[in-house]
């Protein structure tokens, strides 16, 4: 026998205390075909306010290629206060021929894949601006010497490397990102 699969509520398909009662963020990841990328971010510099004035926008960064300064893809992360919220967002952008006819369907076009990812914060870490420019690694660092320096210093730390020990086999996949935010960008 065959039973039909009921539709996904996404606002009641994730349990748990964190998804009924915390804020979430969105982690949004664009990948931008290589010919495009300076169009790309010009359209988005230009037009995010069609997209700030229904969520919060934390940070939008282009990410360094393989050492060099050239942007392959941004990342960007939006403050979401429940999924309810976050499904009314999306369905109000639907309704915004300002966001549709501007924005969105451009910028579409210039992708090659996105990647997005919903999570919440540790109880003992917030999101706060930095005190001033630098390097952001979803930690801040003054610049990359400093993040060299202090993860030198950690490797050399019996208690870091044996908190690092036991929980590596939890670890699905590690990703370095080196960062560099947008105009725009509210972290910088």
């Amino acid at each position: 026998m065959w039973i039909q699969p009921r539709p996904l509520d996404l606002c009641s398909a994730v349990r748990g205390y964190w998804q009924q009662h915390g804020t979430f963020y969105e982690f949004r990841t664009y990948y931008i075909q290589p010919h495009l990328n300076a169009v790309f971010l010009r359209l988005t510099n230009e037009e995010i306010h069609l997209r700030t004035a229904h969520s919060e926008l934390i940070g939008y960064w282009s990410v360094e290629y393989k050492g060099l300064t050239i942007t392959e893809y941004v990342f960007h992360i939006w403050k979401c206060d429940s999924y309810a919220q976050r499904v009314s967002v999306w369905a109000a952008l639907a309704q915004d021929p300002k966001w549709i006819e501007q924005y969105i369907s451009k910028a579409m076009l210039m992708l090659s894949s996105q990647d997005n990812e919903v999570t919440y914060l540790v109880p003992w870490s917030k999101i706060q601006k930095p005190p001033k420019d630098g390097v952001h690694v979803l930690w801040w660092y003054e610049s990359a010497d400093q993040r060299a320096a202090i993860r030198h210093k950690s490797h050399n730390n019996a208690r870091v490397v044996a908190v690092v020990k036991k929980s590596a086999v939890y670890l699905v996949s590690q990703k370095n990102k080196r960062m560099f935010p947008c105009a725009f960008s509210p972290i910088k």
